[in-house]
């Protein structure tokens, strides 16, 4: 699969873009700072989401590209990995 038709990473950025289109509309609404912040820092949180999953499935696709089918334990192994870099 490329990452032009991953779903779930399209997805993830598109409730990112909207997200940050109504955070622009809050400035503009002259809200709180506060508020503004929080919702920035969510923003920041669901791009930073999306950036794993990207970085996993390149190394998804290039493992299977030079091994062939990962067999169960592998890919196993490999939502391992990813689930350690969520601390990166």
């Amino acid at each position: 699969m490329s990452h032009a038709t991953d779903k779930d990473l399209t997805n993830r950025l598109k409730r990112a873009n909207g997200h940050l289109a109504s955070i622009i509309a809050m400035i503009e609404d002259n809200r709180s700072a506060l508020d503004v912040a929080q919702q920035l820092a969510a923003v920041v949180a669901a791009l930073d989401k999306a950036k794993k999953r990207l970085v996993a499935h390149h190394i998804e696709h290039h493992l299977t590209d030079t091994l062939g089918e990962l067999t169960p334990e592998l890919r196993e192994k490999l939502a391992q990995l990813s689930e350690l870099a969520k601390y990166l």
